[in-house]
């Protein structure tokens, strides 16, 4: 694609220490990520496609190499300042869609303008419009219980983005959902991509690959294959 990277891999290596054994998660891993990506990291249990997704999301730090993200390199950033990064820079997907109980949909939502110091009713009415562009208008009183999977994905995804993120990171965003309710996710996440937001999303789902514009295989923590679709 043309333009800079929105980020960049150049030899990253992570290395997990257990006792005397080193178990190498990734090795040597160059790539790049451009703006208005749409990438699907696929590959076999324990081939670091989580580790991989991780160390984007600024939740973990290299062993080697560098990591940089909006021109930044984040690789030896202190704590703070990876939260920083997380909190203005990335918006996360997770599987089990990591929901507050205790609070509505719109308290959800609203969960990350908190922690970045927004007034209360530019946070209410910023978690409204997000609402509603995820289609949860009519649910946004209730609370993760009252709601179905599919729903409850939904405010996740709202939740990834009140920041306007650089790039959204997905961690199996259907994973716990049926068919359906998988398939809208889908078509929701389609739509973003579409609006022009870049996407990397960790997925076993060879039916996710192919919508995708892009599929990064792993395999034993290296690139297998990287492939661009016409």
């Amino acid at each position: 694609m043309a333009g800079a990277p929105i980020a960049q891999f150049e030899h990253v290596t992570k290395a997990y220490h257990m006792g005397t054994v080193t178990v190498e998660a990734l090795r040597d891993v160059s790539l790049n990520f451009f703006p208005g990506d749409y990438i699907s990291i696929m590959g076999p249990s324990g081939c670091g496609k989580s580790t991989l997704l991780n160390l984007l999301g600024c939740l973990d730090r290299p062993t080697g190499g560098a990591y940089t993200l909006g021109g930044q390199d984040v690789s030896l950033l202190t704590d703070d300042e990876l939260s920083e990064i997380r909190g203005s820079r990335l918006g996360f997907v997770f599987q089990s869609y990591n929901l507050i109980q205790q609070l509505t949909v719109l308290e959800n939502i609203e969960v990350p303008l908190y922690y970045q110091g927004f007034h209360a009713d530019e946070s209410r009415e910023m978690a409204m419009a997000l609402a509603a562009r995820v289609g949860l208008t009519d649910r946004v009183d209730h609370k993760p219980f009252e709601l179905s999977g599919g729903q409850q994905q939904r405010v996740g995804i709202a939740r990834a983005l009140v920041n306007d993120p650089l790039v959204i990171l997905a961690d199996e965003p259907t994973g716990n959902l049926d068919s359906k309710s998988g398939a809208d996710i889908l078509d929701l996440i389609d739509e973003l991509h579409a609006q022009g937001k870049t996407i990397i999303m960790v997925t076993h789902d060879p039916d996710i690959g192919e919508r995708s514009m892009r599929v990064i295989r792993l395999r034993d923590g290296q690139v297998e294959e990287d492939v661009r679709k016409e």
